[in-house]
């Protein structure tokens, strides 16, 4: 075996070492139009056409994969926002996240989001 080929095994056995995923299952929602360019709780601008997310929890900046659970269709969103203060809801995400998952008549789906979650 070449010695960079081990090194880039290294790195990747290390890096994967150093995250683990995690699964939650709750409700998601959507924003309502009224909240478009409103300052979200991580100071940015909220855009519904942005494939964006409030969570209650985690980290500004996480990315998550949201995979609705009626129809297998997924989407991934940046956390920037803090919510869903709504008793079962584990997100609020943009319009065009909830579009990518096509749960836009509904109001409310059945999800389950999946992130990496560093080891302390």
């Amino acid at each position: 075996m070449h010695k960079s080929y081990i090194i880039v095994l290294l790195a990747a056995m290390l890096l994967a070492s150093c995250s683990r995923a995690v699964y939650e299952n709750g409700k998601a929602s959507y924003y309502a139009d009224k909240f478009e360019g409103r300052p979200t709780a991580s100071g940015a601008t909220f855009h519904q056409r942005k494939l964006t997310a409030a969570h209650k929890t985690l980290p500004f900046g996480t990315k998550v994969k949201v995979v609705n659970l009626a129809n297998g269709k997924s989407v991934k969103v940046r956390i920037n926002d803090r919510g869903p203060f709504v008793q079962g809801r584990i997100i609020d995400l943009s319009k065009k996240a909830a579009d990518k998952l096509d749960m836009t008549k509904q109001g409310v789906q059945e999800v389950e989001i999946k992130y990496k979650k560093k080891k302390s």
